[in-house]
């Protein structure tokens, strides 16, 4: 699977777990998305395979490996540091990716015989500090790429994503006075104040500060930062029942916008 979507994990761990809460008990427990009623980005996925080239072009920052199946130097990502890219067919490819020489993601993808779906598996544990996130899903080509390049080659939009294990979709808040504190089965926690305090995020290599604050009764906005720069804005709005609760998200780095729904288990 290309590049961008090998970090399902961390990018659904980042944008939908930090932003369910409000001070009353009803919000604390364990909630799940429901992958099933997602309204994923619009915004194409661009990679280019050809002459024994990779690259992701919608990656940030964008990157260009050879394709050889060899580990090599990519740099600007938190998440892994080379990545291995080997060409199975006109219609598949395999990818690799690592961190200080430990392997934190595998994908596999492949293309339809028509060109028009691409098909992806995928098992990631650069945002994990237990067993990896896995799961599988499906992009739909917006455009062709270049004469003679793979199949993989052209603009991907995002059609759905199925099977995506419980740990990458699932977390628990607990609000104790006017402090949210947030864990994940695969590692990440943080306790902030509902003031809108910046507070430390804890376990993700690509997230060190959040922030939370109160919108009304009954939504909460949360910032998320790397360094200095914000990374991504969540709004929740919790549903008159208080067992679901809307997410729309907003991620700064690659420019998209997605909506989600959480349920409470």
């Amino acid at each position: 699977m290309p590049m961008k979507k090998l970090f399902l994990a961390a990018s659904l761990m980042l944008l939908l777990t930090p932003v369910l809460a409000l001070a009353q008990s009803a919000f604390d427990g364990t909630w799940k998305i429901d992958m099933n009623k997602a309204e994923l980005s619009t915004k194409p996925d661009v990679y280019l395979l050809q002459n024994g080239m990779y690259e992701c072009k919608t990656c940030v920052p964008p990157v260009k490996i050879k394709a050889d199946g060899q580990d090599q130097t990519v740099t600007g990502h938190p998440y892994y540091d080379t990545a291995a890219v080997m060409v199975i067919s006109d219609h598949e490819i395999e990818e690799t990716d690592k961190k200080d020489g430990k392997t934190v993601a595998t994908s596999k993808t492949t293309v339809s015989s028509d060109g028009n779906t691409l098909a992806f598996e995928f098992s990631d544990s650069s945002n994990t500090n237990a067993a990896p996130v896995t799961g599988k899903g499906e992009e739909t080509r917006v455009a062709k790429g270049p004469a003679g390049s793979n199949a993989v080659s052209g603009s991907w939009r995002i059609a759905k994503f199925e099977n995506v294990s419980d740990n990458g979709i699932t977390w628990t808040y607990k609000v104790s006075g006017d402090e949210l504190m947030m864990s994940t089965p695969t590692g990440q926690s943080y306790s902030a104040k509902l003031d809108g305090t910046e507070a430390p995020y804890q376990g993700d290599p690509g997230t060190t500060a959040v922030s939370v604050k109160m919108s009304g009764t009954d939504a909460l906005e949360e910032t998320d930062k790397r360094g200095d720069k914000v990374i991504s804005v969540s709004t929740m709005t919790m549903a008159a029942d208080g067992k679901t609760a809307t997410i729309m998200v907003k991620d700064l780095l690659h420019g998209t916008t997605s909506q989600f729904v959480a349920v409470k288990q």
